[in-house]
């Protein structure tokens, strides 16, 4: 009979029913093309981050994979001791936390957090390889709104997932609720001969019809100030050159600024005002929409990785090991700095060698 050799390692605590799922777009993602799961995957790695990878390896996607809610799950070790071991274990190659940006309400830019992680070690190159792949099918897919994904922002060290309640145990059978019922509505009689009541004339897009935004850019001035009432046949000499500033991509709004801020207290001909400021203060080209100003918003799709040790975002090429440049340097310098074994021996006996000479003869 074959003499088993259990391995040295802790075994990860079985995973709960009740685990903690992200809610739909955080959490867990694993990575393609992995090895199969044996007991010696993660052999090489120290007891704490072999605990850590074995319990992480067995979470199914989406499961929640903040500090907080594995260290709730692993009972022999706090929050720190957690956070370092996802850290040794992003250098180690076998997991990286990203954040992809999503359409919120209005435009505005929020962010998804997820953790793709890899039973088998991966290098910087598979990564970015990955990584960048991944982007390229973030950008060719639609990107959920903010409705379908909750992106509130995490807490300052990393992706906090929104939790989901956990399920219950014994599935229940839910009651389908049924429809209020609405009385129908009832219709006031009518005579036959009355005739239904024509809909209300548009008053204002009747009038502006046909104009362009430059023309009833100008047109305006005298709502905003008297002092710059023009005539119609002002504003139709006058339209070329405001139409030159629309068409450097600045806004009716910023136009309107332009023409009417600073102005003396009387204008004795609002043409030849207006008609100056148009020509003097000409705004510069702006970028197209191809190139967008530094002040525009993420694209949807974008994907950055965040530093698993301060959670500081930046591109896969700029952040190797899953760390940010000071990261990156204090975690070597750590182990540059730690003793090795044969250096603790040396000492060890060097200091009881000097026990020796000062004992009495």
């Amino acid at each position: 009979m074959a003499t088993q050799h259990p391995s040295s390692a802790l075994h990860a605590p079985a995973l709960s029913a009740a685990y903690p799922m992200a809610k739909p777009g955080y959490g867990k993602r694993s990575a393609p093309e992995q090895q199969a799961r044996t007991r010696h995957d993660f052999v090489l790695l120290p007891t704490r981050e072999r605990y850590v990878a074995g319990f992480v390896d067995h979470l199914p996607d989406g499961a929640a994979m903040s500090v907080k809610t594995l260290a709730k799950q692993l009972p022999l070790y706090g929050q720190q001791a957690v956070s370092t071991a996802l850290t040794a274990l992003s250098v180690a190659g076998h997991l990286r936390r990203v954040r992809c940006a999503a359409v919120g309400a209005g435009d505005e830019t929020r962010w998804v957090f997820r953790t793709f992680w890899s039973r088998t070690a991966r290098d910087n190159e598979w990564w970015n390889t990955y990584l960048a792949t991944e982007q390229a099918t973030l950008a060719a897919a639609p990107v959920p709104e903010a409705s379908t994904l909750d992106t509130a922002p995490p807490p300052p060290w990393a992706p906090a997932e929104e939790l989901l309640p956990p399920a219950p145990e014994r599935p229940r059978t839910e009651r389908t609720s049924e429809p209020t019922a609405v009385p129908h509505q009832r219709t006031p009689a009518r005579a036959p001969d009355d005739e239904p009541a024509p809909p209300a004339p548009e008053a204002a897009p009747a009038v502006e019809a046909g104009r362009s935004p430059a023309y009833l850019a100008l047109a305006r001035l005298g709502r905003d100030d008297h002092r710059l009432t023009l005539s119609a046949d002002d504003c139709a000499t006058l339209e070329p050159q405001a139409a030159q500033w629309l068409a450097r991509g600045v806004s009716v709004d910023y136009l309107t600024h332009a023409l009417t801020a600073g102005l003396p207290a009387q204008v004795d001909s609002p043409l030849g005002f207006v008609r100056r400021r148009l020509t003097d203060k000409v705004p510069p080209r702006l970028p197209t929409a191809g190139s967008p100003s530094p002040g525009a918003p993420t694209p949807a799709g974008h994907l950055l990785v965040e530093c698993t040790d301060c959670g500081r975002p930046g591109p896969p090429q700029a952040l190797p090991d899953g760390l940010c440049r000071l990261c990156r340097t204090a975690h070597s310098g750590a182990a540059e700095d730690s003793p090795r074994p044969a250096d603790i021996a040396d000492v060890k006996a060097h200091m009881n060698n000097l026990r020796d000479l000062l004992k009495p003869v």
